[in-house]
């Protein structure tokens, strides 16, 4: 597996996102058959896990922790903090939360379920509006100075924010969507981490499933799928998008590849600092993946690529309103 630099950080060019293994997309996956596909991924090269507090709640890190922890010494786990619990202990979260000393504690109850005594990568998962991000870094800072984290990441962050962070405490990675549907970084942010050294972790770089191919407008999710409250997931919308998968069908079918794995080699392609992180819960969508670094697309196809994908419109918010409003960081 190749690597590549996030920072001063060396990971596999493709991660591993484990958010699906609990939480999300409908009924859970078998939990042992989990921790073997995790297994499995670190045999194959993969050394870059990422999960969250948020997914589950709790059970995701959890997990990650269980699979990895005889594997530590080969693996990069990276996990976020920043959102309050429900206050009656349910399932739900009550909004935003990233006081030093909720990070604090967060990041000490993370190190127990991951079962390591450091935190590779430490995201503030959405920027709180109510905390200045000189706190946080700054709050991130100090376990970072006692060793219990290792690197400060953000996620969904702008530019304005990324460099005040970057100022108190040096940034090792942002993490925000991008792939060819979602491509507003590459306005304001790509350049920005270009200029800080900071590397880049796309998050849903083949569209929560949807650039893979192996859906369209009829396709059905669980009652409990969170796609089913994602405005760019309806039908009417999954149907009008359906021209930039048939896109990727077609150079696919000309790099004898998948429509996937152009997806992720177009993401590598972008900037050597990029590193995405598809999550699956099948070993055959896994290696699918990973073949996606050995495959190159000249830049005559890049070239091709955009030229077709800037004649189509993508239909639908990414969010509904109420998330739309958290990821405006």
């Amino acid at each position: 597996m190749q690597k590549r630099r996030l920072g001063s950080l060396e990971v596999s060019a493709l991660g591993l996102g484990c958010m699906g293994m609990t939480h999300a997309y409908g009924q859970a996956p078998d939990r042992q058959a989990m921790i073997s596909l995790m297994r499995s991924a670190v045999e194959r090269g993969v050394s870059f896990f990422d999960t969250a507090e948020v997914y589950g709640p709790f059970n995701n890190e959890e997990l990650v922790g269980e699979a990895l922890a005889p594997l530590r010494d080969q693996v990069v786990i990276a996990t976020k903090f920043g959102f309050a619990p429900d206050p009656n202990g349910g399932a739900r979260w009550s909004g935003l939360d990233s006081r030093p000393e909720h990070i604090r504690a967060v990041t000490e109850a993370s190190l127990k379920r991951l079962k390591t005594d450091s935190i590779d990568l430490l995201y503030q998962h959405r920027v709180d509006p109510n905390v200045p991000i000189e706190d946080v870094a700054g709050a991130v800072g100090e376990l970072i100075r006692e060793g219990k984290v290792k690197h400060f990441g953000l996620s969904e962050a702008g530019a304005d924010t990324i460099r005040r962070a970057h100022a108190v405490q040096p940034v090792t990675a942002l993490q925000s969507e991008y792939s060819l549907w979602t491509r507003e970084p590459e306005q304001e942010i790509l350049p920005l981490l270009e200029e800080l050294g900071i590397g880049f972790v796309p998050f849903s770089p083949l569209g929560r499933g949807f650039l893979t191919g192996k859906m369209d407008e009829t396709t059905q999710f669980d009652s409990n799928d969170f796609r089913n409250s994602l405005p760019r997931f309806t039908a009417e919308a999954r149907k009008a998008n359906q021209a930039l998968v048939d896109l990727l069908g077609r150079v696919a079918q000309q790099k004898g590849a998948t429509p996937a794995q152009v997806a992720l080699a177009w993401l590598l392609a972008q900037k050597p600092w990029i590193v995405p992180i598809p999550g699956t819960t099948k070993l055959n969508r896994l290696d699918e993946n990973l073949a996606a670094v050995s495959l190159a697309l000249t830049p005559e196809d890049l070239a091709e690529i955009d030229r077709a994908a800037s004649k189509i419109t993508v239909h639908g918010a990414r969010y509904p309103e109420h998330l739309a409003r958290q990821a405006k960081g």
